[in-house]
């Protein structure tokens, strides 16, 4: 028997707790104004402004109607920041999409759609969603794994940006008062969504409801939030809240906890047709409904604004101090429920973890002869490859505040490590967003995997220039069902999975000192229907935020220049497990890679110091794929090819080529930097591991010299960037 313990609240434990130390040590300097209890995270831009992030998930209604499910995802997430404090103006979208594979040919399981439907559906839904609401989409990823068959993985994400006050009141606060009256504004409620909550924690199972998948209309919500940021701005409503999961339920019930009370008459709710009953309209998600809290004052005002914009809006009762949750029908009490019951009646769950390392064979295989030709392989990879095809669906130029773009390089097809934002145009102030995720890791241990996730998230930021102690981060669990029952038989080693995930992200974000602000679980990844059940792997996506000084001092992944000098910064360990290299072989391994948070901290901060001196022409972060992936793509982004000698790579415990090429250690960065620059850079990097490996050439060729000195890769980067490109470009 191994050592045992109780935690009360993984939540309180290891996520609030890890914020609420890292804002103690920020002391007078804490930029965290509002994290864990309103729709979304803020955080401070700076003394005018406020920046607000939020990421949701929307995968049970995108495995029934992909379409629908994921143009609802991120239009539903569009309202989170909206309907955060005071109300944001929405400035940017991210979307991260696990799928599997679309050149799927096994037989498909009952009700299952196949991977290319769900994949093009998708990518369709969220496209219409956020380009019809003129907010760009400036940052994403695909992730492929086959057991993502049974429920695809749809993450969408919104962020915002609001003044620090309006009307000499801070904006990042709610208050409400007995006597507000409830007024819904936006979209009528109709019967699509009725138990989209109930059934996005459900598996997918034999009766799952189409009609639970609720239908967005982005041009609707449009009207309805350029309506609301005049009616913000003129100071006509004292709260704002977001109508999702839950529908009236949900939003009048927790902003009623602010008053202490509510009574609503669902009779007064405009309906799309007749017909619906009572409790339908309480709890139907129907979309692009907002929930404001307006004083009686200034009522007239709010209603008249909203005929004059042509969006409606209704009086649906007051906020109390009552105690009470008190639903009518008209004369009709539907529901009465104590307000304490409602937010505080659910008993604490007790479940028991146990943790049991499991062991994958280890791979035996001899180092390939033709490594030009493995280069290839791995750039064809799904997880590695081009998503240039999906990526350019999306429209992130709108608003025009767009830096770092989503491609880039001499012909803009290069793939970004995250996106620089310019949200105030009469000002070179920005922001960082990006994301880190690395499911495959949790087959070995999901604690590596959970941190691998959260080091790629920051260390993405770090490249393009964001400075790591000014990063905030949002923590988006899926997971398979981790209860254990008659059909989740290993349920206790799916929750020690997440326990482990979850003392990853205390032990890293702590660290680094990235608060967490925001975030999400989803916990029935399942699909099961008679014998067949298939979950996903471990999931956590992890983003980050976080404010730039001058965007002008952005870096790209691109190398720039013929002469420029190659390094490597971070050491490279032999840490295959759960790799692409090992996964081209159909193995897992043990090897995970492994975050060393401490040293990592150190090199991230030296490195910031080097960008924001001007020494950096280019800095590419390594992850999928490793070193071989990030020197090749770092080439033909830039149109210019790099000659490397892998003798002069700081490594530990690697006798072979390819695993040097290939291992997928954390916390490492390809950097390239003018030859004038080279003793400052140098000088800046001092006490953290890098080396200078190689030299980037006017010839469009990727030239490598193994560990034995001899030559064993020289590839055309257009042959690269081929195989790189042909996957997904259909």
């Amino acid at each position: 028997e191994g050592e045992s313990s109780e935690i009360d609240s993984l939540f309180a434990t290891c996520i609030k707790r890890a914020t609420r130390e890292i804002r103690k040590r920020m002391g007078a300097d804490d930029w965290c104004l509002s994290v864990f209890s309103d729709n979304a995270g803020i955080i401070r831009f700076n003394d005018d402004w406020n920046l607000v992030f939020k990421v949701e998930t929307h995968n049970s209604p995108s495995a029934l109607d992909p379409y629908g499910g994921a143009l609802t995802g991120i239009v539903g997430v569009n309202r989170d920041p909206f309907g955060c404090g005071k109300g944001a103006k929405l400035i940017f979208n991210t979307d991260v999409f696990c799928f599997a594979p679309p050149d799927y040919a096994k037989p498909l399981p009952k009700r299952i759609l196949h991977p290319r439907r769900i994949y093009e559906g998708v990518r369709e839904g969220v496209e219409h969603g956020g380009n019809k609401s003129g907010i760009p989409t400036v940052n994403g990823c695909l992730v492929f794994d086959e057991r993502y068959l049974g429920k695809p993985l749809v993450y969408c994400g919104t962020g915002g940006i609001m003044p620090a006050r309006l009307n000499g009141a801070p904006t990042h606060t709610k208050e409400i008062l007995p006597g507000d009256l409830v007024v819904m504004t936006g979209g009528r409620i109709g019967k699509d969504g009725i138990h989209g909550a109930t059934f996005s924690s459900e598996e997918l199972h034999e009766g799952s409801p189409v009609t639970a998948v609720q239908i967005g209309d982005p041009i609707t919500q449009k009207k309805m939030t350029d309506f609301l940021l005049v009616a913000r701005d003129r100071g006509l409503y004292r709260t704002i809240t977001d109508n999702g999961a839950g529908g009236l339920s949900s939003s009048v019930g927790e902003t009623a906890r602010l008053s202490g009370g509510c009574e609503l008459d669902l009779k007064k709710s405009p309906l799309k047709y007749p017909g619906l009953n009572p409790w339908e309209i309480l709890i139907s998600e129907s979309q692009e409904r907002m929930t404001l809290a307006v004083t009686p004052e200034k009522i007239d005002g709010f209603l008249s604004l909203a005929r004059k914009m042509d969006v409606e809006a209704t009086v649906l009762g007051h906020y109390t101090d009552s105690g009470w949750f008190h639903i009518r029908y008209g004369e009709e009490t539907v529901v009465l429920i104590e307000m304490s019951f409602l937010h505080d009646g659910l008993p604490q769950m007790s479940l028991r973890a146990a943790w049991t390392p499991p062991h994958h064979a280890e791979p035996d295989f001899s180092e390939p002869d033709d490594l030009g030709g493995a280069m290839k392989e791995m750039l064809s990879r799904l997880n590695i490859c081009s998503k240039e095809s999906v990526v350019r669906q999306y429209d992130h130029e709108v608003q025009g505040g767009s830096v770092v773009k989503p491609l880039t390089g001499v012909v803009n097809d290069g793939p970004s490590d995250a996106a620089v934002i310019r949200p105030l145009l009469d000002s070179f102030e920005g922001f960082v967003v990006a994301n880190g995720i690395c499911p495959r890791y949790s087959d070995i241990d999901a604690y590596h995997m959970a941190a691998c996730a959260i080091d790629e998230a920051v260390r993405n930021a770090i490249a393009v220039g964001a400075p790591l102690n000014r990063l905030a981060g949002l923590d988006n669990f899926c997971w398979c069902d981790p209860v254990r029952s008659e059909k989740t038989p290993d349920g206790e080693y799916k929750l020690a999975q997440l326990v482990r995930a979850n003392m990853a992200l205390y032990d890293v974000t702590t660290t680094y000192g990235v608060p967490c602000i925001s975030g999400k679980d989803s916990m029935k990844n399942d699909y099961q229907i008679g014998a067949v059940r298939i979950s996903i792997p471990p999931t956590l996506l992890f983003s980050t935020l976080g404010r730039m000084e001058d965007v002008r001092k952005a870096v790209t992944m691109d190398v720039k220049k013929a002469g420029d000098l190659v390094y490597v910064l971070g050491k490279t360990f032999r840490e295959l497990g759960g790799s692409e290299w090992y996964a081209l072989r159909g193995a897992v391994g043990n090897s995970v890679p492994k975050v060393h948070a401490k040293t990592a901290k150190a090199l991230y901060e030296a490195l910031h110091r080097a960008i924001r001196a001007g020494l950096v022409a280019s800095c590419h972060d390594c992850s999928d794929g490793g070193l071989g992936v990030t020197l090749a793509e770092t080439a033909f982004a830039g149109g210019l090819g790099l000659e490397v000698d892998l003798r002069d790579i700081p490594a530990e415990g690697i006798g072979r080529n390819d695993e040097l090429l290939f291992s997928e250690s954390q916390s490492r960065f390809v950097v390239t930097v003018s030859p004038g620059s080279r003793e400052a850079f140098e000088a800046l990097l001092t006490g953290c591991t890098f080396a200078r490996i190689g030299t980037v050439i006017p010839e469009g060729v990727l030239r490598i010299d193994g560990l034995g000195g001899q030559r064993i890769i020289k590839e055309d980067i257009s042959a690269l960037k081929a195989a790189w490109q042909k996957p997904l470009a259909f």
